[in-house]
């Protein structure tokens, strides 16, 4: 349940440019690693899959982001549209992480999104893999935080 005071816009139904932008959004959120901030362009009653684990409000999901963060260190995401329609979004994304041991990881994933009509996502599927790779194969540079404009997309990575 949401109100029209916590409304994300752009709201659904979404055209091929409001779900890039949506996209787009979502992506600086999550390059933020803030779990109150990204927590909030959630639905009170959210439900998630993510791998095997499972969120059904959005304390929960919160909570998920501070684990998950705390895990996934110097984190720098790409989310790219797959497909859309009404008030639902698919894409695509890719993620570059380290475990506190230095271990370089690219998380490769989709995700499903569902909102209300207030722009908040009422629902999130992802599937994702985790592949290693060397430190010297990281294809995301640029410093902690939101992507810049300019950096190649997943595409242009051929990713």
């Amino acid at each position: 349940m949401s109100s029209n005071a916590e409304a994300r816009l752009p709201l659904p139904p979404f055209t091929r440019e409001s779900a890039i932008e949506k996209i787009r959004l979502a992506e600086d959120g999550w390059n933020s690693r803030d779990p109150q901030r990204v927590s909030l362009a959630y639905t009170v009653d959210t439900k998630w899959r993510n791998r095997a684990e499972f969120a059904n409000n959005r304390e929960e999901a919160k909570g998920f982001l501070t684990r998950k963060w705390a895990k996934e260190l110097d984190y720098r995401l790409i989310k790219e549209l797959w497909a859309f329609t009404g008030n639902r979004i698919a894409v695509r994304y890719a993620y570059e992480w380290h475990d506190d041991s230095g271990n370089w990881y690219r998380s490769y994933g989709n995700e499903n999104w569902e909102f209300d009509e207030y722009g908040l996502m009422s629902n999130r599927h992802a599937c994702i893999n985790d592949l290693p790779i060397k430190e010297s194969e990281r294809k995301f540079h640029w410093p902690l935080g939101r992507r810049p404009n300019d950096h190649p997309g997943l595409s242009d990575l051929d990713l």
